[in-house]
C-alpha cells in the first residue's frame, strides 16, 4: 500500500503501480483475483448458475466444467472479456490505469505501457468503460442539482473537413459541440449524466423524472426548461444571467464541479470525443466520480464486477 503521508485524500487507500504489477506478477494471480471478485463464496457457474464444478487440470478447454448443465466456462465467461485475446493480467492492470487517473487514460498511453496495439487499446477502453455503466440505477432521493453543459473543441482548432457550416447555428459557442445533462445526488454523491439533442422541457425533465424520487428538492439555474419541474418536486433556482451562482441552498457548483473535471478529460487526455461515443466517457468520469472515495483497491474490485454480465463485440463498436 502507498504511505498515508502524502497530499491528496490521505485517508484513501492507494495502491502503487510496483505493488500492482507485484499483485499480478503470473497470469494464475490475475486469474484468480478475477474469480474472488465474480465468485467470492466460490465458483458457480455464469451459464446456469449451479455450484456443481470442477476445476479442469488441463484449462482445456476452458478453466471449469459444469456438472449440472455439462458446460465449460472461464471467468471471462459471459463478461466484456469474453473472447478476448488479452492476457488477464494485462486486464487487471489496465483497471487499476483507469481506476486511478482522474482525468481519464488514453488509448495511446494504454497501447504504449502495456505493450498491445493501439487497436486493442482503444478497444480495451472502451470494454473497460462498460463497467461503470448501470443499466438500471435506482432512483436518487436527493437533495439534487441538474446543470446542462457542452463539450467539444474549439472550431478553428478542428479541420476545414470537421468544423460546422457557417451560417445560422453553424458558429459561436454552441457550434459543432455536444449536449450533455447531468444530476448530482449532494447527499450520496452520485452522478447521473448523458448527451442528449435538444436541451428542451421534455428532455431536460424527463432525465429528472426518470433519475430521482418524486417529492425531492431539486436545484437548477433559471432555464425555463425546468419550469415544469415544480409539479412533481420541490424546485429551486439560481439566476446564472445576473450573475447569481448561489442562493442559499439553491446552487449547482456540486454538478458544474463534475463538468470542470470531464472538460479537463477532454482536453487534457482524449483530446476528442466522438459523438457515437460520448455516451461512454461520460459513463467513465461519472462512475469514477463515484467511486472516489474508496481506496485503490476497492474501486479495481468494483469496476472488475461491473464487467460482469456485459458483452461488447468490435462490430458492435465500430458499426
Amino acid at each position: 500500500m502507498t504511505s498515508k503521508t502524502g497530499p491528496g485524500k490521505a485517508y484513501r487507500e492507494g495502491l502503487s503501480l510496483i505493488h500492482v504489477m507485484d499483485m499480478f506478477a503470473t497470469e494464475q494471480a490475475a486469474r484468480e483475483w478475477f474469480e474472488t471478485q465474480r465468485w467470492p463464496h466460490g465458483t458457480e457457474c455464469p451459464r446456469c448458475d449451479g455450484d456443481n464444478v470442477a476445476a479442469v487440470k488441463s484449462g482445456k478447454p476452458m478453466p471449469w466444467h459444469c456438472r449440472s448443465c455439462r458446460k465449460y466456462f472461464s471467468v471471462r465467461t459471459d463478461t466484456v472479456m469474453a473472447e478476448s485475446k488479452l492476457p488477464l493480467k494485462v486486464w487487471a492492470v489496465a483497471i487499476y490505469l483507469y481506476a486511478t487517473n482522474l482525468k481519464g487514460y488514453s488509448s495511446m498511453h494504454l497501447h504504449r505501457e502495456l505493450n498491445i496495439t493501439q487497436k486493442s487499446a482503444w478497444f480495451l477502453a472502451h470494454r473497460l468503460r462498460q463497467a461503470w455503466e448501470d443499466a438500471q440505477p435506482p432512483r436518487l432521493d436527493g437533495p439534487v442539482e441538474v446543470d446542462e453543459t457542452l463539450i467539444g473543441g474549439k472550431e478553428e482548432n478542428k479541420p476545414l473537413s470537421k468544423r460546422a457550416p457557417s451560417g445560422r447555428g453553424g458558429r459561436g459557442p454552441t457550434a459543432g459541440k455536444a449536449i450533455v445533462v447531468g444530476i448530482r445526488d449532494r447527499s450520496t454523491g452520485e452522478i447521473r449524466a448523458m448527451p442528449i439533442e435538444h436541451a428542451d422541457s421534455a428532455t431536460l425533465q424527463g432525465f429528472v423524472r426518470e433519475n430521482v424520487e418524486e417529492g425531492a428538492d431539486v436545484f437548477t439555474d433559471e432555464a425555463r426548461a425546468y419550469i415544469g419541474l415544480r409539479d412533481a418536486y420541490y424546485h429551486r433556482s439560481v439566476a446564472h444571467g445576473v450573475q447569481q451562482y448561489v442562493d442559499g441552498q439553491a446552487h449547482t457548483n456540486g454538478i458544474e464541479s463534475f463538468w470542470a473535471m470531464l472538460k479537463r478529460g477532454y482536453h487534457g487526455t482524449y483530446h476528442q470525443m466522438s459523438p457515437e461515443h460520448l455516451h461512454r466517457y461520460v459513463s467513465e468520469f461519472a462512475g469514477r466520480r463515484r467511486w472516489r472515495e474508496h481506496g485503490t483497491l476497492a474501486q479495481m474490485e468494483r469496476m472488475a464486477r461491473g464487467l460482469v454480465g456485459k458483452r461488447l463485440s468490435y462490430e458492435a463498436l465500430t458499426s
